[in-house]
């Protein structure tokens, strides 16, 4: 049987140890959101990763683009521009990739993605959340902490997509 704080949602199971105070909930999110993947994995109709109900995008598009979207925030968050190697990932969103093609592979990524995330809140000065940060290659303008909080949000919104399209997905595979 589940301890009573590991049913609860991430948010309500208290302070994340090591993770800045006014970033708690960027931090809660994003580890529910794995939590929530994780579990739509789990006997997911491999054959359908690719398939895109009602025209909608593919589960296979939503990790993949959970995975790069959360990496590209973090990015600008840290006042970097994207790399080629994040370009060349967001030019493949929604396309089969070797050696990341099934659902746990993605999930794997994306969750090392929100490790990589956490370790980058952990040590973000509270003092920089105002900073201005610019975004993309019109350097539109943000804030450190605006971008977290848009990882987060991004994210969930995802996640949401994810839920519907996983659900769509198993209940037109047959059993």
């Amino acid at each position: 049987m589940k301890h009573l704080s590991e049913t609860r949602e991430v948010w309500l199971r208290g302070p994340l140890p090591n993770i800045p105070p006014l970033l708690q909930p960027v931090a809660h999110a994003l580890l529910q959101a794995r939590e929530e993947v994780e579990t739509l994995g789990h006997n997911f109709p491999e054959n359908q990763l690719w398939t895109r109900p009602a025209g909608m995008a593919s589960a296979g598009f939503h990790l993949q683009h959970l995975t790069g979207v959360l990496d590209r925030l973090l990015t600008y968050a840290r006042g970097e521009s994207l790399n080629a190697a994040q370009l060349q990932w967001l030019a493949n969103e929604g396309k089969s990739q070797e050696g990341a093609d099934s659902f746990e592979a993605l999930f794997q990524l994306f969750s090392k993605q929100i490790d990589k995330a956490l370790n980058q809140i952990q040590h973000t000065d509270e003092g920089t959340l105002t900073e201005i940060r610019g975004v993309g290659r019109a350097q539109i303008p943000s804030t450190v902490l605006g971008l977290l909080f848009h990882a987060a949000e991004h994210t969930q919104r995802h996640v949401g997509q994810l839920i519907v399209t996983v659900g769509i997905c198993r209940t037109s595979t047959p059993s």
